[in-house]
């Protein structure tokens, strides 16, 4: 039975799944983050997760393709040495633009742990952002993060009054003494700091976390059109959207209220990856093809998801025994 494998590669986790020639989704496994510049063995992780057996082609997307050259290079490398010539590398957007898109002609805002504008249109194929967490990633869960771990400093320093502090340590977990220790022993910073935002987002109803969620929207709003003007798309594009900040209600909403309704993504950035694949192995990915990938993909979430959420009570109830 031929099989392709796609991959969807984050700076926080990364889905693989493997699908058959009709789009029928056989096995999808959960891993951590590929983030190149994160540390950790990115090289090892990433062969471990794609061992799922032959492939007649494979489409991996991960972060900094494409950007920086060494590390595009040994990404390359570990792809082919792992899956063999049918392997092919793309930017880990890429592959949330075809799942969202299609790779038609319209906008991606991708907003995850970093954040970028991916737009197709009359100009060609272009990207705006994406410049990683140093000087940008605006509106990203990092830059969430970021932002409202700066106003805690600020309030716990007296600098700013205000009780949001106190409201995101708590939600956190984390006592004001402990703040820096947990900042800076992170075995992976850029993504703890990410997951902040999602404290963030649970302490929406604030002012000062709802501020911090309107300005990173207007961010990724400022990515959107700079990409479809790039692209040559005419005011009124199509977009859409893929990555966790999305999740939160207030983001996408403000990112509505400006640019329209968004075109509902058909196929998660995994998917995209898996429908680029059959692509590259010359298979039918006519509508049933994508029907049936869009069913058995969700399934097979459904059932990852529900995995992980029993092994972590397990875990967790073994901890409380111990």
């Amino acid at each position: 039975m031929e099989r392709v494998l796609g991959l969807d590669g984050g700076g926080s986790k990364t889905l693989v799944a493997v699908a058959t020639r009709d789009g029928q989704v056989l096995a999808m496994r959960r891993g951590p983050g590929l983030d190149p510049t994160a540390g950790g063995d990115w090289e090892r992780d990433m062969a471990a997760m794609v061992d799922m057996g032959p492939v007649v082609a494979a489409v991996l997307g991960l972060p900094y393709f494409s950007e920086v050259p060494a590390i595009s290079a040994r990404q390359t490398a570990v792809a082919l040495a792992a899956l063999g010539p049918g392997a092919e590398v793309i930017n880990d957007v890429a592959v949330a633009f075809a799942g969202a898109l299609g790779g038609g002609e319209g906008v991606l805002i991708l907003a995850g742990t970093g954040s970028m504008g991916w737009a197709r249109g009359p100009a060609g194929v272009v990207r705006v952002g994406g410049w990683g967490d140093v000087f940008g990633d605006e509106g990203s869960a990092f830059w969430i993060g970021r932002e409202a771990l700066a106003l805690v400093s600020r309030q716990l320093d007296g600098r700013v009054a205000g009780e949001f502090a106190d409201a995101l340590l708590a939600e956190m977990g984390v006592a004001r003494d402990e703040l820096i220790d947990w900042t800076y022993s992170q075995s992976a910073p850029r993504a703890a700091v990410a997951g902040v935002a999602r404290h963030v987002a649970a302490l929406a109803a604030r002012p000062e976390a709802a501020a911090i969620l309107k300005r990173a929207a207007a961010e990724l709003i400022l990515l959107a059109e700079a990409a479809g003007r790039t692209a040559g798309l005419a005011p009124g594009f199509q977009w859409s959207y893929a990555g966790g900040v999305f999740a939160n209600g207030d983001v996408l909403g403000h990112v509505t209220a400006e640019l329209g309704p968004p075109v509902a993504p058909r196929l998660p950035p995994v998917g995209g990856a898996v429908l680029a694949a059959a692509r590259k192995a010359g298979w039918d990915t006519g509508p049933a093809f994508v029907a049936t990938l869009v069913t058995t993909l969700q399934d097979a979430m459904r059932l990852e998801t529900e995995s992980n959420l029993k092994a972590a009570a397990v875990s967790s109830l073994r901890n409380w025994k111990e």
